[in-house]
């Protein structure tokens, strides 16, 4: 690297390391000592040996095997889950969360489930006094309402994502629609540009418009970071439905679509 960089890749003759200013400058900064210098030149064989027996792996493993006993995976699960059990977590506050309580309530019905096919469960409901019977009481009518109180949100949440569903298949089923009568309506104003027919039937016009006049309606709507909320999408179905109809609400609809 010295000689790359003082020859100038080539270009010139190289600078003599040795006698070069920053070598002279380089040895007093490293601090070093002749004796450790020759210390380091006499290598003693009896030490690499020494670090050799230090190092070697395999007899640390070895000796490490005879020491313990091997475990298997399914051991060394249940010692890891025995000690998350038993050693409490001295972050969480003495008031467990709804979500812990709710676990260790299901993990105590569980457990009543299994020693309810026994004997020793009644027997030992039988043995607890009344302040007992009394302390388990409140507990599982306190478990009762927490569960209560959890289907409740968890049958809102089920009618919402319910409701939601229900709007987009009727929203995507009116697109479908409106698509298709768009289409045979372009269909059969090209076949009416070819047949000429110049007595137009007055009795039969007594709309105030052309039929298909709302129905090519344009829709305009603004991209967002997200999907269309539920009522964004109720407000574009009631206009999609007076579309499919080619109804004279459509201006009006289209209006307050707009305006809000």
């Amino acid at each position: 690297i010295w000689n790359a960089l003082t020859d100038n890749y080539g270009n010139v003759m190289p600078v003599d390391w040795k006698s070069s200013h920053t070598r002279a400058l380089h040895l007093p900064t490293l601090n070093l000592s002749e004796k450790g210098v020759n210390d380091n030149l006499n290598l003693d064989l009896s030490d690499d040996e020494e670090l050799r027996e230090q190092l070697d792996m395999h007899s640390i493993i070895v000796s490490c095997i005879n020491d313990e006993p091997l475990f298997t995976a399914e051991q060394v699960i249940e010692e890891i889950e025995e000690m998350m059990q038993e050693s409490p977590d001295p972050d969480d506050d003495e008031t467990p969360t709804q979500s812990d309580r709710l676990s260790i309530l299901s993990q105590e019905i569980q457990t009543l489930k299994r020693s309810s096919t026994n004997n020793s469960y009644e027997e030992r409901v039988k043995r607890l006094s009344v302040a007992e019977l009394n302390e388990l009481l409140e507990e599982i009518e306190t478990a009762i309402k927490d569960y209560s109180e959890e289907l409740v949100q968890q049958l809102a949440l089920r009618d919402e994502l319910e409701f939601e569903k229900e709007v987009k298949n009727s929203f995507i089923s009116v697109l479908i629609e409106v698509q298709n009568k768009q289409r045979e309506h372009k269909e059969t104003a090209k076949k009416k540009k070819k047949v000429k027919n110049g007595s137009p039937q007055n009795g039969k016009q007594e709309r105030s418009h052309m039929p298909g006049t709302y129905l090519t309606t344009v829709i305009p709507y603004e991209r967002k970071n997200g999907p269309p909320s539920v009522e964004d999408l109720q407000t574009l179905t009631k206009i999609l439905h007076a579309m499919k109809e080619d109804s004279e609400k459509v201006p009006s609809l289209l209006t307050d679509y707009i305006l809000k």
